[in-house]
């Protein structure tokens, strides 16, 4: 009796050990999953700022140049002159964002004051 008692315990212990390997297995692909998708959200938010700051650079630089023609009756030389500005500016933003540009040096002087 005693026998059949220890081969079943002893099924019974491989068998838990093959389930926790195969949840371990699983476990490790689920955390592979994860990582991947917070790298993909990242990216997907850099990307919308990226965006978001080239846009409001080229929309800022447009109304400025409408209001100023509006007023002072320079039609079409204002929107044409602050447009390309607001492109230039809102390229120079998206550089400096990605790092590819350095930041003005009175924000390097911040920055090192800040500590950062």
């Amino acid at each position: 009796m005693t026998d059949d008692r220890d081969d079943g315990l002893e099924e019974r212990r491989r068998r838990l050990s093959a389930e926790l390997a195969n949840r371990k297995a699983e476990d490790a692909a689920e955390a592979k999953r994860d990582a991947q998708s917070e790298e993909s959200r990242k990216g997907m938010a850099l990307g919308f700022k990226l965006s978001s700051e080239f846009i409001s650079a080229v929309a800022v630089g447009a109304i400025l140049g409408y209001m100023l023609d509006r007023f002072a009756g320079t039609s079409p030389w204002g929107l044409i002159v602050l447009l390309l500005l607001g492109f230039c500016a809102g390229v120079l933003n998206v550089l400096r964002s990605v790092g590819m540009v350095a930041p003005p040096p009175s924000m390097q002087k911040r920055n090192d004051k800040d500590g950062k």
